[in-house]
């Protein structure tokens, strides 16, 4: 990435390298940014960069990098104090916690285990922490052992230190990942996770096995996950070009030949070639529709080829809405939900959901609904002819 014997000026993110160079050169430059980014695009002679598979590895690999090669335009002596670090307890269930820099030079580091930073954006710093956090749950103030599960434990966010539902060598796992995430190992994550759930499979183990295959597909889809903020994250997915919305409908007679179906709106269009068929495996005629929509649920998304949507609508009411928000947290994933209720005709009648959203896509929340119940009547009724 660099060439030897070459100075470090500046190291920074960009998700457009091209409009970040550009804006340097730009009319008033030192006037919007100031002499010491005028001072440095005079000194500097070349460009390199280096591509890494999401924004949030980015935000890691440009602090590491800023930590080895204290780059002139980068640190400077109040920037050390404003800035944020991670920090790791030394403890027999470590806490995760953001120290500015400032707090930091004043605190006993000897209770500490690993420091990672400095991170120049907070904010982008915190987010960071809330995405790891979906993939690998961590302890932040809560007592171990106290036999109560924390508020964190309860929405998924902490793995059971509270309660003892986690042994202390699996949560050091946890942990062990965490560091390796951020010293940029997330490829040696994978392999060791990998080789992990293969050995829990091959003892039968598979609810541990399972466990273990969220993280994987977590991983894999950083650069998505990391795009949602919170369960309403309507507005940071609109900074994407694609508007993904993925409805879900399940179909049957009396419980014979139980189908289940997603299909696909992009940006107000249905795309056909998105659309997928299940097949209800197993299927129980007194497991209900709610059964087997978290059956499909947990197929689809362990397809870790196929892009997250940004909208998930369900065919039904609260019990659909809250089955399938419930699978979504399992897999440690915040993409909003709304269920589409129907009358004695099967009119829609209701959006269930967080208003902003369904008030902004009402036309294309009915569109993908109706493909859905289109789409699964006319596989069910496909599959009846060949009984």
């Amino acid at each position: 990435m660099f060439k030897k014997g070459r100075i470090i000026i500046y190291i920074g993110k960009a998700t457009s390298l091209r409009d970040r160079v550009r804006s340097y050169f730009s009319r008033g430059v030192i006037e919007t940014r100031g002499q010491a980014i005028v001072n440095m695009v005079e000194l500097a002679t070349s460009v390199s960069f280096k591509k890494t598979d999401s924004v949030l590895e980015a935000l890691i690999l440009e602090s590491a990098l800023i930590k080895e090669y204290q780059p002139k335009y980068n640190v400077r002596e109040k920037d050390d104090k404003s800035y944020f670090y991670v920090a790791i307890t030394q403890e027999d269930y470590p806490r995760i916690f953001t120290i500015r820099g400032r707090d930091l030079l004043v605190c006993d580091r000897s209770k500490f285990s690993d420091i990672f930073g400095p991170f120049p954006h907070g904010g982008e710093l915190k987010d960071a922490l809330k995405i790891i956090r979906k993939i690998f749950p961590f302890r932040d103030k809560c007592t171990p052992n106290s036999g109560k599960p924390c508020f964190q434990a309860q929405i998924g966010l902490c793995p059971g230190v509270c309660d003892g539902s986690i042994s202390k060598i699996d949560y050091a796992n946890n942990i062990r990942n965490i560091k390796l995430f951020f010293e940029g190992k997330k490829t040696k994550i994978l392999k060791s996770l990998e080789k992990e759930m293969h050995s829990f499979a091959k003892i039968h183990e598979f609810e541990k096995a399972n466990e273990i295959k969220k993280q994987i597909f977590g991983l894999k889809h950083i650069e998505d996950v990391a795009l949602i903020k919170n369960k309403e994250g309507v507005d940071s997915f609109d900074k994407k070009d694609i508007f993904r919305i993925e409805a879900y409908d399940i179909s049957h007679t009396g419980g014979i030949n139980r189908v289940g179906v997603m299909t696909v709106v992009e940006n107000g269009e249905i795309k056909i070639s998105d659309y997928r068929k299940f097949k209800i495996k197993d299927a129980d005629k007194s497991a209900g529709d709610v059964n087997d929509l978290k059956q499909v649920l947990d197929r689809r998304f362990f397809h870790e080829e196929w892009r997250l949507p940004n909208l998930i609508v369900v065919d039904g009411a609260v019990a659909q809405k809250n089955a399938t928000e419930k699978t979504l947290n399992g897999l440690r994933l915040g993409i909003p939900v709304v269920a589409v209720t129907k009358d004695e005709y099967h009119r829609p009648k209701r959006i269930l959901g967080k208003r902003e959203i369904y008030n902004k896509y009402e036309r294309e929340i009915l569109l993908a609904n109706n493909e859905a119940h289109r789409f699964a009547i006319s596989y069910h009724k496909k599959l009846r002819r060949i009984v």
